[in-house]
């Protein structure tokens, strides 16, 4: 098969997006099929286009043997409306330049990542051009998650992006979804084929023997790897938490919005056990959480089918997880009894979780396994993607 990504975020950026659509799209490639990228010029999460990538239009590049049509768009990572909405809009417009490139693949699908919500709708347009299989790849719900974290009111532009949102479900030949709840929420707004598609872990990258866990009998260490952005609130645990007094250390990796408060929290208060150690290459993670004992995974918000790609890379890493927030991701970690829960914003009651994991090794010991048979079983990547390949396959054939 002849296989389009159309997504605005793409490696070389950093965090759950880039690098779950890089691990698909090469596992899909993996499976015999010939694969193109076109997306936009890297600039996330610094709301800058990278230096290397200045002042050019579009490019042709190849990554990791998969071959990437770039377009420029505007760049910014601001919480202001408009400049975020132009940002969307921007590569919206000019990923439309990718059709004669995309023509000449001759392609049998054209998968296209949501949100942006517009984009979806461009991909579809482009789609019916082309003559392609349309694709929609669902990873959150908008405008639903917008209105739940307060970006946008539920009044006439609401409406309008509600009936966008439903036009791609029932114009997409398949809508696929990273979570039981947004399958069930495309299937009830008029989506008819719909596919499960977690984002799921390749457990082998964890299985390195030069990785020892090197855990020894200190203070418990719990480990943040991703975007510091508001909807994780790291900045707030930092504020709320102080880890040495509950025997613990707290270390954080990545970059984002909330970067400068943390570093000025921690210089504050430099004795909570808390400690920020910048950017970790995404080759460099699962040394970072293998010499960790537990991951802290918060979410200030409950967005209704958002499930932090961070469990099942825990799980790889036979991490057991400290969850803050509700939803699926709750019920994930509940239900294969790989951690433990706290409700968004319950600093109390992750004090009380710290505590416990801290005194209850047998407890953490049988976390540890669940972790690792889950994510060889469960939410096993290669294994999913072989399986959506085959179902792409069958869908050829009807």
């Amino acid at each position: 098969m002849n296989i389009g990504l159309l997504t605005q975020y793409y490696k070389p950026e950093m965090g759950a997006p880039p690098n779950r659509l890089f691990e698909m799209i090469s596992g899909l490639k993996e499976c015999g099929n010939n694969v193109v990228v076109v997306t936009g010029m890297p600039n996330y999460p610094t709301g800058k286009i990278f230096q290397e990538y200045r002042g050019r239009f579009s490019l042709v590049e190849e990554c990791d043997g998969i071959e990437i049509k770039r377009f420029w768009l505007y760049a910014s990572n601001t919480k202001k409306i408009i400049p975020r909405i132009w940002n969307m809009l921007s590569f919206s417009i000019t990923s439309f330049c990718a059709l004669h490139y995309l023509r000449q693949k001759k392609l049998d699908y054209l998968i296209v990542e949501s949100p942006p919500l517009l984009l979806a709708l461009s991909g579809r347009w482009m789609a019916k051009i082309l003559n392609v299989n349309y694709v929609a790849n669902i990873s959150d719900l908008w405008p639903l998650s917008a209105k739940e974290l307060g970006a946008i009111s539920d009044g006439k532009i609401y409406k309008i992006l509600e009936k966008i949102e439903r036009h791609i479900y029932r114009k997409a030949d398949i809508v696929m979804g990273q979570s039981e709840e947004i399958v069930s929420h495309i299937s009830a707004c008029g989506g008819k084929n719909t596919y499960l598609f977690r984002n799921g872990v390749d457990p082998s990258r964890f299985n390195n023997p030069n990785l020892k866990k090197d855990r020894g009998t200190g203070p418990i260490k719990l480990v943040y790897a991703g975007l510091l952005g508001f909807a994780q609130g790291i900045a707030d645990i930092c504020r709320s938490i102080n880890f040495h007094d509950l025997g613990a250390e707290f270390h954080i990796f990545g970059d984002g919005g909330e970067k400068c408060e943390i570093e000025s929290i921690l210089k504050g208060t430099p004795n909570k056990g808390i400690f920020y150690h910048g950017v970790v290459p995404r080759e460099e993670l699962p040394k970072v959480l293998l010499n960790s004992d537990m991951t802290l995974i918060p979410l200030v918000k409950n967005i209704y089918g958002a499930v932090p790609s961070k469990i099942y890379e825990s799980m790889a890493a036979g991490l057991p997880i400290m969850f803050m927030g509700e939803g699926e991701g709750a019920k994930i970690v509940q239900e294969n009894n790989i951690g433990l829960v706290a409700h968004a914003k319950d600093y109390a009651t992750l004090k009380e979780n710290i505590k416990y994991a801290a005194t209850h090794p047998d407890d953490i010991s049988e976390m540890i396994e669940n972790c690792i048979e889950a994510a060889n079983k469960k939410f096993n990547r290669p294994k999913q993607i072989a399986a959506l390949n085959e179902f792409l396959k069958s869908q050829l054939h009807d």
